[in-house]
């Protein structure tokens, strides 16, 4: 990479983490690729791909918002959730946008690409793939549970996920990005129904092994009841190696802030606690470990820091990081 050039990041994930994450990286002098999971089948998302056929748009709609350079009103518009008593009720407006644009131009990435476009998103917005995909959770006592939104939910333990049709293939644009990438940052966001919904792409998960790219994994800050629960550090980890059969992690950025204990308080009733960061094993998996106050309480909710997340990454592309404006 030329001095001169923006260096390149691929954040691959999906849910609510990955937006919190572009907030703060998209103010960095960086070309951006956000690898986003559409494996949704819940709420609006849910009902637009049931009834239209196409990919679920909400995963994208709240990275486009999150990358996006509008005035403020644009965003929340685009961001409002009909609450009514007719077929719109639970609908955001971005979803019906991005449902209409797949309907006029034909295809759900170019749908992407011109919202992308009038909302001047400040990088690139790639589904991890072209069609909708439906995520499958084996249990460890053998059943199998069908659909992102109803995993979370059987209260039973993953064994592992997989994804259906046989036939799924990548983004051509995705495989390149993540071929030129820099770095390549994998989370946060939810372990089986965010982040692995897009390793599991046939291609995409073996690019990201194959990549020359330093491979960054931000673990999550707190367990998830139905997915994660009791889980440490490593054991997210273990999760992503047993999927991919590779070791692709360079370094994981953990948190070493102490949670309020009205806060944890507040997560127990979803069964919900601080995620053990067992530095010593992820030494061990051959890991760069770091390790800092990463925590964001956003009213009452624990939240990645967008701005201290986004500088620790911006640092680890060997730039300096003292002269980013904090806007």
């Amino acid at each position: 990479m030329k001095q001169d050039q923006k260096p390149k990041i691929v954040v691959i994930g999906g849910g609510t983490g990955l937006p919190v994450l572009l907030r703060g990286l998209k103010k960095y002098p960086v070309d951006i690729s956000a690898i986003v999971t559409v494996a949704d089948d819940g709420g609006s998302s849910g009902r637009i791909r049931s009834e239209m056929e196409i990919p679920p748009p909400g995963d994208i709609r709240n990275v486009l918002a999150a990358l996006s350079d509008v005035e403020p009103l644009v965003e929340e518009m685009f961001q409002h959730r009909f609450q009514t008593a007719n077929e719109l009720s639970g609908h955001s407006l971005g979803n019906l946008i991005i449902a209409a644009l797949t309907s006029i131009t034909g295809d759900f990435v170019h749908a992407v690409h011109e919202m992308s476009r009038v909302l001047n998103v400040h990088g690139k917005v790639l589904p991890a793939a072209n069609q909708s995909v439906v995520l499958h959770a084996e249990m460890n006592d053998g059943t199998i549970v069908s659909g992102e939104s109803k995993i979370p939910e059987s209260g039973k333990k993953i064994k592992r996920v997989f994804l259906t049709p046989e036939v799924i293939k990548p983004l051509s644009e995705t495989i390149r990005a993540i071929r030129e990438a820099d770095l390549i940052v994998v989370g946060p966001g939810s372990l089986y129904t965010s982040i692995l919904p897009n390793l599991l792409v046939p291609g995409l998960g073996e690019e990201v092994c194959k990549a020359k790219a330093k491979k960054v994994y931000i673990c999550n800050l707190m367990t998830q009841a139905g997915e994660t629960l009791g889980f440490t550090a490593s054991q997210h980890v273990d999760a992503l190696y047993n999927h991919m059969l590779c070791p692709f992690i360079d370094i994981i950025l953990v948190n070493n802030e102490a949670v309020p204990v009205e806060i944890q308080n507040r997560y127990q009733e979803e069964q919900a606690q601080p995620v053990l960061f067992d530095v010593d094993r992820l030494v061990a998996l051959g890991m760069e470990v770091i390790h800092d106050e990463i925590i964001s309480f956003d009213h009452g909710f624990i939240r990645h820091d967008t701005e201290k997340v986004a500088n620790i990454l911006y640092s680890l592309l060997g730039r300096d990081t003292d002269h980013i404006a904090q806007t």
